[in-house]
């Protein structure tokens, strides 16, 4: 009985997941691509330009992520070490976890599994998805996580979006049903320009959580293809020992 319970508690944790999700938006599709070394070499830019000045990757070694990106250790100082860091150090934030409670009322979290923790259409949409709320200490808020205490550092690129709502209700409006730009407040990028930035950070963070991924694949088929030879053999192997047994 209680194997049974356990079983169907587990059976339910992903419907309890997505209901504790609060969001109705769609997520969009990422649509990155792993073995595009230029584009995750964009995302590393963004990164550390954008986003490293709270969030770390404290998994993550600055000449790792050079030698998988293609670059030597000049060339990885010059593009992503911006401090006294040195290459073989860990890609950590310089802000002190009491400051980020502080100012955003919560610890920063790091970033290094995000998309392995949410998903890569998660972390995708998110990122698209901010909006203008003067009721929330930064002036955004977003669709997808809602009452998020985060700035929105991309905005001077996107520019600032507004909130389309469903069929009001009581309460003046329905639920949040998705995002769309102010044509009164454009950013620096066009829609197309941002999307593409965001898929690249987006990339890029999807190779921080798992750098050996696709060395991993590769090596998968291999094993596959062994186990399948292997099979044959031991299959051929069985019935000559068992050729004479009647």
């Amino acid at each position: 009985m209680k194997r049974l319970i356990i079983a169907s508690i587990l059976s339910l944790a992903p419907a309890f997941v997505l209901a504790a999700g609060g969001s109705g938006v769609p997520l969009q599709d990422a649509d990155i691509d792993l073995a595009d070394k230029d584009s995750l070499k964009r995302g590393a830019e963004v990164f550390v330009n954008y986003c490293m000045g709270c969030h770390s990757l404290q998994y993550m070694r600055y000449n790792r992520m050079g030698e998988d990106l293609g670059m030597d250790e000049v060339q990885v100082r010059q593009s992503f070490i911006f401090n006294d860091a040195k290459p073989g150090d860990l890609m950590v934030s310089s802000m002190r976890p009491k400051d980020g409670e502080k100012w955003f009322g919560t610890a920063v979290p790091d970033l290094t599994l995000v998309t392995r923790w949410r998903s890569t259409d998660w972390l995708y949409t998110y990122l698209k998805s901010f909006y203008q709320d003067p009721g929330r200490p930064y002036g955004v808020n977003n669709a997808v996580f809602p009452d998020v205490g985060m700035p929105h550092v991309l905005a001077p690129l996107q520019g600032v979006q507004k909130a389309v709502y469903s069929e009001a209700e009581g309460d003046g409006h329905g639920p949040i049903e998705g995002v769309e730009p102010d044509p009164e407040q454009p950013g620096t990028m066009s829609a197309e320009e941002y999307d593409d930035m965001v898929r690249d950070l987006t990339n890029f963070l999807t190779y921080a959580g798992e750098p050996i991924k696709l060395e991993r694949q590769r090596l998968g088929i291999y094993v596959l293809l062994f186990l399948a030879v292997f099979f044959v053999l031991a299959y051929m192997l069985k019935k000559e020992y068992w050729k004479d047994v009647h």
